[in-house]
């Protein structure tokens, strides 16, 4: 049985190993290739502090933030999705499906449309949203404990309220507000900046460890909540916890760059079949980092002379995905569970 648990770490490790690797190898991609190439020893002088004309600014006031927080929204989208499911065990109960997203999309709207809000402004008002309506989706759905389905339908009810304000919202405006607002809806890495790059490292800081520590109860709770309480587990505080951190990690990440479609769908059951469908946060984040990272080198590079939303070119990827995952399920005999 030693043995056996010695070589699942191994094979964990291995994978976590590798998938950092290609996170690695795209955080470079990102740097250094595109419509600005940029040499290894160039990019070595200038993090060095020496100055290149032009190279200099494009490196460390685009490229570079604009990489770090992808990096960054990847690992949070990514572990914020996986805990979700991982707890409510089910593959659809992502942030981005059950309400959370779209309630930061519905405040940030609001706060463009009404009070023409900008920058800053528009990141507060997503985060506030994300956590009220993760907060009134739980109080509803917890009467009598809370289930997974029931959270999650009550999540889906509210995604689809959040999205007819966002439309009422935006087809009562002007044409230009209207576009700003379409514009963040999309996701997107192009106003990257090292003042946001500071404030989410600070919050990933203290909540990515706050969700290892939480994580040991997933395992149980996975198995439901009477085979979760035999084993000791304090199920309703555990959930709690949990959900409070998934939900700001999904938070700071869709106020970082707005909401990111389908990272938090898509990185957890890829890491689970990575890990023959074990769970992992760390897999899941990395996962998300990967996903990310290639999708913005190709929505800045897909158009020659326009850079893309990230989201126009994650989102793209949600629905074949969940096709895939229906699909795969029904070929198991999950299909109707």
């Amino acid at each position: 049985m030693q043995s056996v648990r010695a070589r699942r770490r191994r094979g964990t490790a291995v994978r976590v190993g590798a998938v950092a690797g290609v996170a690695a190898g795209l955080f470079a991609v990102n740097i250094l290739l595109g419509t600005y190439t940029v040499t290894i020893p160039d990019f070595l002088r200038i993090v060095g502090g020496a100055e290149i004309p032009g190279a200099s600014f494009i490196v460390l006031e685009n490229k570079l933030p604009r990489a770090v927080i992808g990096l960054l929204i990847g690992v949070a989208f990514g572990v914020s999705g996986a805990v979700f499911q991982t707890m409510l065990r089910n593959p659809l109960a992502s942030p981005d499906i059950i309400g959370i997203s779209y309630g930061a999309s519905a405040s940030a709207v609001t706060a463009i449309v009404l009070f023409g809000a900008a920058g800053v402004a528009v990141s507060l008002s997503a985060l506030v949203g994300a956590m009220v309506v993760a907060a009134a989706i739980y109080l509803i759905s917890r009467r009598g404990g809370v289930a997974g389905y029931r959270l999650i339908l009550v999540g889906i009810g509210f995604a689809a309220v959040m999205h007819a304000l966002v439309n009422f919202l935006i087809t009562r405006t002007d044409l230009r507000t209207a576009s700003e607002a379409l514009l963040w809806l999309n996701g997107s890495l192009n106003s990257s900046n090292w003042d946001r790059v500071s404030v989410l490292l600070a919050c990933l800081a203290v909540l990515v460890p706050a969700a290892a520590v939480l994580s040991r109860s997933l395992a149980g709770l996975e198995l439901g909540d009477d085979a979760a309480a035999g084993l000791g587990v304090r199920v309703e505080a555990s959930r709690l916890g949990l959900m409070a951190t998934a939900v700001a990690l999904a938070a700071v990440a869709t106020a970082a760059a707005g909401p990111v479609a389908s990272i938090a769908f898509l990185s957890g059951p890829i890491a689970r079949r990575l890990l023959g469908n074990r769970p992992s946060l760390a897999l899941a984040g990395l996962v998300g980092a990967v996903i990310v990272l290639g999708a913005d080198f190709v929505a800045a590079n897909l158009i020659p002379g326009t850079s893309l939303p990230v989201g126009v070119i994650t989102g793209a990827l949600g629905a074949p995905f969940l096709l895939w995952l229906l699909a795969t399920a029904h070929r198991r005999g999950e299909g109707g569970g």
